[in-house]
């Protein structure tokens, strides 16, 4: 059964972090937006402030197949719903580098980036303007330059003053942590209750979401999201150079095609490239071969330990309190490894499940775990280091042989780390057990790596034959085709990238609105 709906000036798919952004700004702009959001729907009624809620906000869509020694992890990292992963995530919000732009040009190796950081510093400073970031620019002397931060710093509470002395203690530094978190009521939105259920969803508004600012600036505007939506193909011309629309497939099975004036997919790293190498032999604006290559995803780098001073692990936001970058800024001056990493210091923690200190030592069961879960309870302390991933052309995302319900083939997606990237990631363990022993901790231990954010896969540059979009997201095959998300990073940097894909997405949509006869 197929039907036909009326025809859209845009049709974004995706209603996560770049996509509610962009039907946003182009519904202000006059632009009539349809967005296709494949899972269900969510309202800030639905977030309930539980670890079983936590994880029905992450992927629950068709299945990805991963392979590799170090999978991405696309459950974790990938959301199903209003907001996508941008609904679950913890609003760590720092900016990437001067030097993440050209690791090819500075040192032989990696990627560049066909813009530098002082074309994206514009858009940096006027999404934190729109969203709210709480920090304290004058202390974070390792971000390159850009405008205060529009919200005091989050407070500090005695987990972070604990670790933050192993710091002091080998000569380094440490700031309040960036968030897209209010300190404080901002802009109609209150300040936080710092309870620590980021992942869960922040129902209060505090943690600026999809769900917080953009899908209902886009829906006042008219902008109307289409839930339980998936798309399967990108349509276009008979050149094959024009997207003129999207099909889709509603939860009952009825397949509508869905036209517009200009498409944007938006809907994450894994399933972009999935749509594109469904819609299209050898895969739609794939010309450079490129469509589902360099996948990335960070290597956590989880450090944990006990103190003999009550650390109340239990107060502040998910995502931590302090922020350390030393060592961003050297990425070929180690001993071992290459690119950057910086420390999330102090996450707030609770018991169980899959983040909560329950976890952290999987070696511990029956007497000994219930032993030590009494005493981690008040004196728990963790932080996480995120490690900057080297981009590789043969982790990607391909076609499986296994299709889902509606005829699509699944996401079969390959990610084995650099060699180099591994070793950066050891070095920062080890560097985290130094950090947690200055701090006069009594008991130190690691987490096994785990894969956080998912970037690649549809990566922009000036060379179509070495890249899949423009800087603007624009494919260089169709003009009125683009592509929106971390999935548009040629690298990874060594920070959270949900404040980049703000950045760019704004950038986009700029560029959309100004060139709109032209694009369409």
């Amino acid at each position: 059964m197929s039907a036909f709906a009326e025809k859209t000036d845009v049709v974004i798919v995706g209603s996560g972090a770049a996509g509610s952004l962009m039907a946003a700004k182009l519904s202000k702009a006059g632009k009539k937006v349809i967005i296709l959001e494949a899972g269900p729907e969510r309202t800030l009624n639905d977030l309930i402030s539980s670890q079983i809620n936590a994880r029905r906000l992450k992927w629950s869509g068709e299945p990805v197949q991963e392979k590799g020694a170090q999978p991405i992890g696309n459950v974790f990292n990938s959301g199903y719903g209003t907001g996508g992963s941008a609904l679950h995530h913890y609003g760590v919000w720092p900016r990437l580098h001067t030097e993440d732009f050209n690791v090819k040009s500075l040192h032989g190796r990696s990627l560049d980036w066909p813009i530098t950081y002082d074309d994206l510093r514009p858009y940096y400073d006027k999404i934190q303007q729109e969203v709210g970031i709480s920090g304290d620019k004058a202390s974070e002397i390792w971000r390159p330059e850009g405008d205060d931060y529009p919200l005091p710093p989050v407070p500090i509470f005695q987990q972070s003053e604990i670790i933050a002395k192993g710091f002091k203690n080998l000569g380094k530094r440490t700031s309040p942590l960036p968030l897209a978190l209010n300190s404080r009521d901002y802009k109609g939105r209150p300040g936080c209750l710092w309870d620590g259920w980021c992942d869960a969803g922040c129902p209060t508004k505090a943690l600026v979401n999809p769900l917080a600012l953009y899908l209902p600036e886009a829906k006042k505007m008219g902008a109307r999201v289409i839930h339980d939506a998936t798309a399967t193909r990108i349509l276009t011309d008979n050149s094959g150079k024009k997207a003129v629309g999207v099909k889709y497939h509603t939860k009952e099975g009825i397949e509508v095609t869905q036209m517009a004036d200009l498409v944007i997919l938006a809907a994450f790293a894994v399933q972009n490239p999935r749509l594109l190498l469904n819609s299209a032999d050898g895969g739609l604006a794939n010309r450079s071969g490129l469509v589902g290559s360099y996948i990335m995803s960070h290597a956590a780098a989880t450090v944990f330990g006990l103190f003999d001073q009550e650390t109340e692990p239990y107060m502040g936001a998910t995502g931590g309190q302090l922020l350390n970058q030393d060592s961003y800024d050297h990425k070929d001056q180690r001993d071992s490894g290459f690119g950057s990493y910086q420390w999330m210091i102090a996450q707030a923690v609770k018991p169980n499940d899959l983040l909560g200190f329950g976890g952290s030592n999987p070696a511990l069961f029956g007497k000994k775990l219930t032993e030590f879960m009494k005493r981690a309870a008040q004196h728990f302390g963790g932080m996480t280091g995120c490690v900057e991933d080297l981009p590789l052309r043969e982790n990607r995302v391909t076609l499986s042989a296994d299709k889902d319900k509606f005829g699509m083939a699944l996401a079969s997606v390959a990610h084995t780390a650099h060699a180099d990237s591994l070793a950066l990631w050891q070095a920062a363990k080890a560097e985290g057990v130094e950090i947690f022993k200055a701090a006069d901790a009594v008991q130190v231990w690691n987490g096994p790596l785990g894969p956080m954010h998912i970037m690649g896969g549809t990566i922009m540059g000036d060379d179509g034959e070495k890249s899949v979009t423009n800087s603007y997201g624009q494919c260089h095959d169709i003009d009125n085709l683009f592509i929106a998300g971390s999935g548009l990073f040629p690298t990874s940097g060594g920070v959270n990238p949900t404040f980049t894909v703000h950045a760019l997405s704004l950038r986009s949509s700029e560029y959309i609105v100004k060139n709109w006869s032209s694009l369409t």
